[in-house]
């Protein structure tokens, strides 16, 4: 019995890593209809839009941004009691949070509309990293694909920077040293692309831009 109980152990610690939260939302004939995000407690952040996804992206979430998102979690109690308001308002996905600790141990909520501010402020903090993946798939793809379009992606990631809701601003930099260095993209886009990696790279020290996104 001692073996087996000493084997379970063993095998717990094999498989444990940091905690992590992670946020999904379903909701058929939206755009996407499914978003997967994955943050650990060392700030990995995994984004993807399928549950069949094996190539989902990856970024790297600054301390800043990690630590309040399990702090919003402690006030929920990691998801041990429900979260939903019961209230009659419009259907607007089917959200799940959810937390895995560094023992293994799991447990997540199921909610379309909360009243809980805790809860209200952590699913707005997973949304705006959930619209800041999708912006980096926008750039990524007009960088390789639709160099007319390169501006108004750039629009976007603007907006989000400028209205605080960009997540890792440092993970489009590659794609910004891209469009800054290719004389065949329009003038216009490479000034904005110049401008955005300045800020980008002034808005943290220059040592914690590991993790950034290859190109």
């Amino acid at each position: 019995m001692r073996i087996l109980l000493l084997l379970a152990v063993f095998a717990t610690s094999l498989f444990a890593g940091p905690a992590k939260l992670i946020f999904t939302k379903s909701f058929p004939g939206s755009t996407p209809a499914y978003c997967y995000v994955e943050i650990d407690k060392n700030g990995a952040l995994i984004y993807k839009e399928s549950l069949t996804d094996d190539q989902p992206i990856k970024a790297q979430l600054p301390d800043g941004d990690v630590h309040p998102l399990f702090e919003l979690a402690q006030q929920l109690e990691f998801f041990k009691s429900p979260i939903e308001s019961g209230l009659k308002v419009a259907n607007t996905g089917k959200k799940t949070f959810r937390f895995e600790s560094e023992d293994g141990k799991t447990a997540e909520v199921v909610f379309n509309y909360s009243t809980i501010v805790a809860a209200q402020q952590l699913l707005d903090r997973f949304e705006n990293i959930a619209e800041t993946e999708r912006a980096w798939i926008d750039l990524d793809r007009t960088v390789h694909f639709d160099h007319l379009g390169i501006n108004d992606s750039l629009a976007q990631v603007e907006s989000l920077w400028n209205s605080k809701h960009l997540a890792a601003p440092d993970q489009f930099v590659p794609l910004l040293n891209r469009i800054t260095s290719r004389e065949s993209i329009m003038h216009l886009a490479r000034e904005r692309a110049a401008r955005l990696k300045d800020e980008f790279t002034a808005s943290k020290p220059a040592s914690d831009a590991a993790g950034q996104k290859e190109e």
